[in-house]
């Protein structure tokens, strides 16, 4: 494990959605088995500790639940409310991407600063989006809610890593989205790198088997092998949508819905 000698954090995932109907077709480019069920959970991620509080990712609002057949647990406002973060207080959100179901909430945040990658506001505003195909994963509202952050002065741009409290990191992977970022952060167990959706379940990343909604497959297995430099190991690398994620961490004051991924997994 790497010697971290700034401030650490403590890290949150917060469970708010779940979609029990996937297949694992679904979730990889070669499946071990096409019609096997391969659920996916929904969550936000909160990063928290030396005066500071980040949220990465807004999620889905009901509306965008019930037309895509995603059931939601609770908001994610009241997950975040269930740690002790309240959403309207927050002044700074990672969008590791602009797809539906991680812009979706942007609302839930009104004092926040969003925090984006160029390419990624570049590619849901730009010519690929005239192709019905690419532009499935977005919805045209979140996309307008990204445009008046920026018009309102409440959106910053990035254009590759930049640290954006002590020791806490963004960093451009591609692939799954025309730009998105996954976040390292600096914890008591090391380097723990909050992927997004560079890796949507520890299998794509540990079997190098890509999931399907993809941009650039190339792009996405180089985003591999910079998720685990920029980690402290496999468990350091924090996928998307895992359920494991609930399983194999400690919950928050027994919730076990909220789980801390800044203290070591179960064994």
């Amino acid at each position: 494990m790497s010697t971290i000698t700034g401030p650490t954090y403590e890290v949150l995932a917060l469970r708010y959605g779940i979609f029990d109907g996937r297949l694992q077709y679904q979730n990889f480019i070669i499946p071990d088995d096409h019609a096997a069920p391969d659920p996916l959970d929904f969550y936000v991620f909160a990063i928290r500790g030396n005066g500071r509080t980040i949220v990465m990712d807004t999620g889905f609002n009901a509306a965008s639940a019930k037309r895509r057949g995603r059931e939601i647990l609770r908001t994610p406002a009241q997950a975040l409310l269930d740690a002790g973060i309240d959403p309207a207080t927050v002044k700074d959100v990672v969008l590791t991407h602009m797809h539906w179901d991680h812009a979706g909430g942007m609302e839930y945040f009104p004092q926040a600063t969003f925090h984006i990658q160029a390419a990624e506001m570049s590619y849901c505003t730009g010519p690929c989006m005239c192709e019905p195909f690419l532009r499935r994963p977005f919805d045209v509202d979140d996309v307008k809610s990204a445009i008046d952050a920026l018009y309102a002065d409440r959106m910053k741009v990035y254009d590759g890593t930049v640290e954006i409290a002590p020791g806490v990191t963004l960093h451009l992977i591609g692939g799954h989205s025309g730009g998105i970022q996954s976040i390292r952060v600096p914890t008591q167990r090391g380097w723990v790198v909050l992927a997004g959706d560079a890796t949507h379940l520890w299998r794509n990343i540990r079997k190098r088997n890509p999931f399907p909604v993809v941009v650039n497959v190339q792009r996405m297995l180089q985003g591999f092998d910079i998720l685990n430099r920029l980690s402290d190991g496999p468990d350091h690398v924090i996928p998307g949508h895992d359920p494991l994620i609930l399983k194999r961490f400690p919950p928050l004051d027994g919730n076990p819905e909220i789980v801390r991924l800044d203290l070591p997994p179960a064994a």
